[in-house]
């Protein structure tokens, strides 16, 4: 959704009419398209927080086993384009662009004897990288088409529980309550990702019908409010589409890493370099203005599971979340 000019306007319209409707969410208009998800268990207060997102189930195809090309040979992507990096110890580190996950949100793959999936949420900026193994069994996931506090909701093939994407958590179905391990993942540059890892992997563009390289959602991190959100606004005068870093229920303002380039706090280490697109500014990713990349190690150097999302999230996923904010 291009959501700059008419976009806005055609955004605002559609948030007025779901804000509308929350009473027509919940299990009884839901049960015909999952007849196999356990609605009886369920973490959600109330089931007006899930809310359509547009697509049906599987209406944005998640990615199984995808191709790789070698860094060193792939011609597509263009150098500030950003991608998100899984470096497992003992594997070749891959690359999986933010312009096929755009399209896509989900991409289940297996890295050496780990199964992964790793993920990413336009709406909320969240990238993040899950070990598929749980107490049922290694489990697919696929997108639900619904939104919570307008973050994705996944679900798992095998028992068709819902998960929060932002927390990894199933919050519907058998596996409720069940929480999956993050692997430590970042964002970064394209060039980047070559320039260190000239020998890794990135994943070779889908076999479907997409615009890979355009972003869907003009101007989005830009736009005052969240799509399909209606929960509070971020403490401190935070703008609700600003990215944040997050480390467990903690999240630095990554205006403030920036400006810093190094710090470390809390026993973390954070490190910005310049050089990354936003995915969600301009129509063609490439284009999109400086966010710059953070890696957050350790003291023992060890790269850390983190999340760069918007600070709208971090709140309403962790809303007595601590904000780092630095010295007043």
């Amino acid at each position: 959704m291009n959501l700059g000019g008419p976009g806005m306007r055609i955004f605002s319209l559609l948030l007025a009419i779901w804000l509308a409707l929350p009473a027509l969410a919940g299990p009884e208009i839901w049960r015909h398209e999952w007849p196999d998800t356990d609605f009886d268990k369920t973490s959600v207060a109330h089931w007006g927080e899930i809310l359509s997102g547009g697509p049906p189930k599987d209406g944005i195809p998640a990615l199984s086993d995808p191709a790789f090309v070698s860094a060193a040979t792939a011609e597509d992507l263009e150098g500030r384009e950003p991608v998100i990096t899984v470096a497992l110890p003992g594997e070749v580190a891959r690359a999986y662009p933010l312009r096929y996950l755009m399209w896509h949100e989900i991409v289940n793959d297996q890295i050496g004897t780990v199964p992964v999936a790793v993920t990413f949420c336009p709406l909320c900026n969240s990238g993040l990288t899950f070990d598929r193994r749980s107490p049922a069994g290694e489990l697919e996931f696929g997108v639900t088409g619904k939104l919570r506090n307008s973050d994705m909701v996944m679900y798992d093939r095998q028992t068709q529980s819902w998960w929060q994407q932002a927390q990894g958590l199933a919050i519907v179905g058998r596996l409720t309550g069940t929480e999956l391990q993050t692997l430590p993942s970042w964002m970064e540059s394209w060039d980047q990702f070559r320039a260190r890892a000239p020998q890794g992997l990135v994943m070779a563009e889908p076999a479907f019908r997409r615009a890979y390289g355009r972003n869907p959602y003009v101007n989005y991190d830009s736009a005052r409010r969240p799509f399909l959100y209606d929960g509070e606004a971020p403490p401190h005068g935070i703008p609700a589409l600003a990215r944040v870093v997050r480390v467990g229920a903690r999240a630095w303002p990554l205006t403030r890493l920036a400006a810093a380039g190094a710090l470390e706090e809390a026993g973390l280490r954070f490190e910005w370099r310049e050089g990354q697109a936003s995915a969600l500014d301009t129509a063609r990713i490439g284009d999109g203005r400086e966010v710059g990349s953070i890696r957050v190690r350790d003291g023992q150097g060890r790269d850390i599971a983190h999340d760069v999302m918007f600070a709208f999230a971090f709140h309403a996923f962790w809303p007595q979340g601590e904000w780092m904010l630095g010295a007043e």
